[in-house]
């Protein structure tokens, strides 16, 4: 059993196995009282006037309490952050950091510009870690790249992958949880596919081409196609073979 979970933990590719380790163990560290999730929530005045600026990064780790809802989401992190990276993202390693580091920028600020907006403010300064929704985004993500596939919700009854997130925000109000969160994860989700998939076919132009120093940081493999053994690839016929 421990060796099947070393395994599967890792052929996880480079992004979800360390955004999913860096998730468990900020939570587990919280919950030991070895770290302190006062140091890492969102606070924009400490973030400026203080110049603690990890706090823009360490509010994606905490996933608060270990408890059922911990699992439910570091089942969904694990699930659609990896089919994103090793589907949709092969070979582009950077393009999809460059999808979590857009989605975590769209989340900050809506939470910044919403503390500032009248009777919305008080909603906005209760939410102080972003986690759930940068997860819900990529759960958002791939269920518009994925639209037609067949899903069911605990077994009661069946829909199509466009409509996961839907069922997954009903599920969140049905149990009573904030469902800012996971609006906010649809929200930046669809900030990306438009801007990504759909205005490219618009006008065709991208503006979320990711930046050369992004793409520096990453070294990506190239993608290998397989020859299938014992086949004979006959040589391009004379028409084919061009020469300058």
């Amino acid at each position: 059993m421990a060796q099947a979970v070393e395994e599967w933990y890792k052929q996880m590719p480079i992004i979800t196995r360390s955004y999913l380790t860096a998730a468990i163990v900020t939570t587990i560290g919280c919950s030991l009282d070895i770290i302190s999730p006062y140091n890492l929530y969102l606070n924009p005045k400490l973030v400026i006037k203080q110049y603690e600026f990890w706090r823009l990064i360490t509010n994606f780790l905490y996933f608060r309490k270990m408890d059922l809802d911990f699992m439910f989401h570091m089942f969904f992190l694990a699930r659609y952050c990896k089919l994103l990276e090793e589907n949709s993202f092969r070979g582009r390693t950077a393009e999809f950091f460059y999808m979590l580091l857009f989605g975590a920028t769209v989340l900050t600020g809506i939470v910044l510009i919403g503390g500032m907006i009248p009777y919305l403010s008080e909603s906005f300064a209760k939410i102080i870690f972003l986690s759930n929704s940068l997860t819900f985004m990529m759960v958002y993500v791939w269920s518009k790249q994925n639209p037609l596939i067949h899903m069911s919700f605990l077994g009661l009854f069946t829909f199509t992958a466009a409509y996961l997130p839907w069922v997954l925000l009903g599920f969140s109000v049905l149990v009573g949880a904030s469902a800012w969160v996971d609006l906010l994860g649809m929200i930046a989700g669809h900030a990306y596919y438009f801007l990504e998939d759909v205005y490219p076919q618009m006008t065709g132009r991208r503006p979320l081409k990711t930046p050369s120093f992004i793409k520096a940081l990453f070294v990506d493999d190239a993608v290998v196609v397989a020859r299938p053994a014992n086949v004979r690839f006959a040589p391009p016929q004379a028409e084919e073979i061009h020469h300058d």
